[in-house]
């Protein structure tokens, strides 16, 4: 990813064109070529069927983690769409940017698994029925806001208002909430699943999205803001 891919076109002054929509799109491309992958290991995994492929249960840590883990991946890379076109700055339009990519490759890699278990998408359960300890059962939706950490249309629709510095604070606050969520989601599923590439997968969004929590406390504190929890 280079400089100018990340720098916003402004009219009247000569900055590089930004990023177009084929190139976040390549996002998509990525997903496949690491979903194959992710699909490869699987089958050779040994098995519970003809096909030598691990199914869990429909209402298993590892079918519930891959559910609602795609729904709230989505929101990430959304509010990613958002925030690129509301700021120039290089640093959060590299954030959003890489954000988008991971979560994007991630979410389907999970909905490529519910698919080769032969496991629905959505539970009837509803959303963090899977987790053990209750840490996000009952969770009310409120206003949008489908799982703890995620945000609400109210926020959402705000970001798609807001320019410039407010545009990059508000971004940082959600996407760090949203980081708080999903980290608590992707331990759990590390200490639950029983698929070792998903767990495997969970841990390594652990440790990933804490770092990216760190950044992006850093880069509230240039901004004089601060994390909201």
């Amino acid at each position: 990813m280079t400089d100018t891919a990340l720098k916003a076109t402004d009219a009247g002054e000569a900055h590089a064109p930004r990023p177009s929509l084929s190139r976040w799109l390549i996002v998509g491309a990525a997903a496949l070529a690491v979903l194959v992958l992710a699909l490869t290991i699987l089958t050779t995994t040994g098995g519970d069927n003809d096909k030598g492929v691990v199914v869990p249960a429909a209402d298993s840590a590892d079918a519930g983690f891959a559910r609602d883990m795609a729904v709230h991946h989505q929101q990430a890379v959304e509010m990613a769409y958002i925030v690129r076109d509301r700021t120039a700055d290089e640093d959060i339009r590299r954030l959003a940017y890489d954000i988008a990519q991971t979560q994007a490759n991630q979410r389907g890699m999970l909905l490529g698994w519910l698919d080769l278990w032969g496991l629905p998408k959505t539970s009837l359960d509803g959303y963090m029925a899977w987790m053990q300890g209750g840490g996000h059962m009952g969770h009310e939706v409120k206003d949008g806001s489908l799982m703890p950490g995620m945000a609400t249309d109210t926020e959402l629709a705000e970001l798609g208002k807001l320019q410039g510095r407010q545009a990059e604070v508000l971004y940082l606050q959600l996407m760090y909430d949203h980081h708080m969520g999903g980290v608590d989601m992707a331990r759990a599923c590390a200490q639950q699943c029983e698929v070792e590439p998903e767990k495997r997968l969970a841990q390594g969004m652990v440790e990933a999205q804490q770092s990216e929590m760190q950044l992006m406390t850093d880069l509230l504190t240039e901004r004089g803001a601060a994390p909201r929890k």
